[in-house]
């Protein structure tokens, strides 16, 4: 992949992109999931699937993850989704484009219908997670967890081997950002891949996402067997088979 780049968005925060363009006025705009980065094997295959195919191709981390600048703890989905919709205006500009959003990243593509409805021509969703925060994680919280929240303002929770700083500000910010009962009538492709044996997000979240299109030529594609992150070769090679399909529909 080419060299990582910075774009300063304000005085204090410098947002970590990667991103191609060519000349089909059509790019492809990965976003990554809760604590994770560009670094990963999707974004290095639907980079070098654009680069292939000569489409534009746009990734990039939210602030607090990755080498993107800020504190993980002071961001929320409303600031993520906002730092995207600058990022893609400085970078795609008025460009189509078509959505991949991973776990987190749905969530943050589903807000940016509201700013760019009619550049999106299409979304896919790899083991889709809106609305994650209150029905995954707070609503599974013992009393005790959210008492300690609430006091602290933040609470460190385990997860096999990782620990995820949950502060109870975004909690509340994700109150703000539903949008499983907000209805997005457009006529595009929409699919969403989940993996049967996601312990991270139930597979009916994808069935969610899918319920909130009006107009749309909808899929969805359960993977036998597969995890949450569903990041093999293989996978991503059936990824890019069906956005090749969503593609040439576009154009």
């Amino acid at each position: 992949m080419n060299k990582f780049k910075y774009l300063k968005i304000s005085k204090t925060k410098k947002i970590r992109y990667l991103s191609n363009y060519y000349r089909k006025n059509l790019y492809i705009i990965f976003l990554h999931g809760f604590m994770s980065d560009i670094e990963g094997e999707k974004p290095k295959a639907f980079y070098n699937y654009s680069k292939k195919n000569k489409l534009g191709f746009l990734a990039l981390e939210y602030s607090g993850h990755g080498k993107s600048s800020g504190k993980f703890t002071n961001g929320n989905i409303s600031k993520w989704s906002n730092e995207t919709k600058v990022v893609i205006k400085k970078i795609v500009k008025k460009n189509n484009f078509v959505l991949i959003g991973s776990s987190m990243g749905s969530w943050i593509s589903l807000n940016q219908f509201k700013f760019f409805k009619k550049q999106i021509k299409g979304f896919i969703g790899i083991g889709s997670a809106p609305e994650f925060l209150e029905n995954l994680m707070w609503k599974k919280f013992t009393k005790k967890m959210k008492k300690e929240t609430i006091k602290k303002r933040i609470y460190n929770l385990k997860h096999g081997e990782y620990e995820y700083p949950i502060t109870y500000q975004l909690i509340k910010d994700g109150r703000k950002n539903k949008v499983l009962k907000k209805k997005i009538s457009s006529k595009i492709f929409v699919t969403m891949f989940h993996g049967s044996k996601d312990e991270v997000v139930p597979v009916n979240y994808s069935k969610k996402v899918l319920n909130i299109f009006t107009n749309a030529s909808k899929k969805l594609v359960i993977f036998k067997n597969g995890d949450h992150s569903l990041s093999s070769k293989n996978k991503l090679k059936k990824i890019n088979l069906e956005l090749s399909k969503i593609i040439s529909n576009i154009v």
